[in-house]
C-alpha cells in the first residue's frame, strides 16, 4: 500500500475515498454526543476521537476544556496515532466539531491533519461505503505531543487582550446571540459578549455544512480582521471558533489563536462584577447609560423604566440598577466613558446609543431639563473618546 502526504487542511470527500487503503492514512470520527455503543454508521476503518471524555480536562468546570500534554499524547496513541500518520477528520454535521479536532493535533504540534470539507454529510452524499461503528483495537502508535502555547488562549489571556487590545478577539457564535437579542443555549449562562470583539458567525463561511469558495471565505474575514494582526477566536464554548481558525487558515492568516473556555468561561467568571465596566457586556453598558439619565431629573418615569426593559433583559437591568445605586454621579460618568472606550462597536454606532437615550428620555412625553443636558453632555464626552 502506498502512503499519503497531507499539504492542505481541507480535502474532500472523493479524495479520501480514492485513498481510503493508504498506509499511514488514519481516519478520525469527531462528532460530539455520538457513543461506540449505539449502532452508528461511520466511514470504513474511522476511529472515534471523545472530544468530551479522553481530549478535554474533565476535571475543570467548563466543557471541551483544553487537555493536558500527556493526556493528548497518551489518548492519540491508544487511538493507533504516529509520527508519521496522515490523519482526515470529519463529524456528521458537515463542518463543526472536526475543526477542533484539527486544532488540538495542531496545538500539540502535529500539522500531518485535514477535515473533511462537508463531513460524513457529503460522504453519504457522494454514495461512497459506511460501517458500523466499532472501537479501535489495533496497536499503540508512537505520537509525540509537542504543545505549541500561543496556540490556545486563556481567561488571562483575554483580560490582557480586551483591555490592552493586542489582539483581535473575533467571535463565531451567531449574530443573535452576540447581540445578546437570545439566550445562551447554555443553562444559566448569561447573554453577553467579550469587550473589544467583533462577530463573524462561523455558519457565515460554510454552504450546507461545505466551505465556500477561497474567495468568498477570504472576504468574509477581510471585512473583520488585517492579515497581519494578532486574532483571538472565540465562540460559546471554543468549538466553533476553531471553524473560524481553519478558515483564517485557508485564507493565509498566520498569527491566529482560539480561546479555549470562550464566552461560557468568560460569562461565568465576570457575572455578576459591575465594578469593572471593562468586563461589561454591550447590553449591561446600555443599561447603565439609560438607567444614568433616566434618573438624573430625580424621577425615572415607569415608562422609562419600560422603555429600558425593551432594550436589556430584565435579569441585566436589575444587576446594572443595585450598581448603578451605589455610584456618585461622578462614578457614573467615569464608568460611562471607561465602558464606550473598552467596546469599539459604540464607536460605529454612536448614533444609536444617542438614538436610544432619547427614545428613552420622551418614553414619558417629559423630555426634562437636565436630561436633556445630559444628553448634550454624553454626546461631547463620548464623541471626544
Amino acid at each position: 500500500m502506498s502512503k499519503v502526504s497531507l499539504t492542505q487542511p481541507l480535502v474532500s470527500a472523493e479524495w479520501l475515498h480514492k485513498n481510503l487503503n493508504a498506509e499511514n492514512l488514519v481516519i478520525l470520527d469527531g462528532t460530539i454526543a455520538k457513543t461506540l455503543d449505539a449502532l452508528q454508521q461511520q466511514i470504513p476503518n474511522a476511529r472515534f476521537f471523545d472530544i468530551k471524555q479522553k481530549f478535554s480536562d474533565t476535571s475543570n468546570p467548563f466543557p471541551s476544556a483544553f487537555p493536558s500534554e500527556a493526556q493528548f499524547q497518551k489518548e492519540a496513541r491508544k487511538l493507533g496515532i504516529h509520527q508519521n500518520s496522515a490523519i482526515v477528520v470529519y463529524d456528521d454535521k458537515g463542518i463543526y466539531s472536526s475543526a477542533r479536532v484539527w486544532y488540538l493535533f495542531r496545538a500539540f504540534g502535529f500539522n500531518t491533519i485535514a477535515v473533511l470539507d462537508g463531513g460524513f454529510p457529503e460522504w453519504l452524499k457522494a454514495g461512497y461505503p459506511t460501517e458500523y461503528m466499532k472501537p479501535y483495537e489495533g496497536n499503540e502508535g508512537d505520537f509525540i505531543a509537542n504543545l505549541r502555547p500561543n496556540f490556545m488562549k486563556f481567561f488571562d489571556d483575554i483580560e490582557t487582550a480586551t483591555s490592552t487590545k493586542t489582539h483581535k478577539i473575533i467571535d463565531a457564535r451567531s449574530s443573535a446571540r452576540f447581540n445578546c437579542e437570545v439566550d445562551e443555549p447554555r443553562e444559566g449562562l448569561r447573554r453577553g459578549t467579550i469587550p473589544n470583539s467583533v462577530n463573524l458567525p462561523f455558519t457565515d463561511l460554510l454552504e450546507d455544512g461545505v466551505f465556500k469558495s477561497k474567495k468568498d471565505v477570504e472576504r468574509a474575514f477581510y471585512m473583520v480582521a488585517e492579515k497581519d494582526e494578532d486574532i483571538i477566536f472565540s465562540c460559546g464554548s471554543g468549538i466553533t471558533a476553531c471553524v473560524l481558525a481553519l478558515g483564517a487558515e485557508l485564507s493565509g492568516y498566520k498569527n491566529i489563536s482560539v480561546y479555549d473556555g470562550s464566552w461560557t468561561e468568560y460569562g461565568t467568571l465576570t457575572s455578576g462584577d459591575m465594578t469593572q465596566p471593562s468586563t461589561w457586556t454591550k447590553d449591561e453598558l446600555l443599561a447603565y447609560i439609560l438607567i444614568y439619565v433616566s434618573h438624573l431629573d430625580l424621577n425615572a418615569s415607569p415608562k422609562e423604566k419600560e422603555y429600558i426593559l425593551s432594550r436589556v433583559d430584565k435579569e441585566v437591568y436589575q444587576r446594572v440598577y443595585e450598581q448603578f445605586q451605589k455610584d456618585s454621579d461622578f462614578e457614573c460618568i467615569q464608568k460611562i466613558v471607561k465602558g464606550v472606550k473598552t467596546h469599539d462597536y459604540y464607536r460605529n454606532d454612536l448614533a444609536d446609543l444617542f438614538a436610544d437615550i432619547k427614545l428613552m428620555a420622551f418614553a414619558d412625553g417629559d423630555y426634562a431639563q437636565m436630561e436633556q443636558v445630559a444628553y448634550t453632555e454624553l454626546k461631547k464626552i463620548l464623541k471626544e473618546e
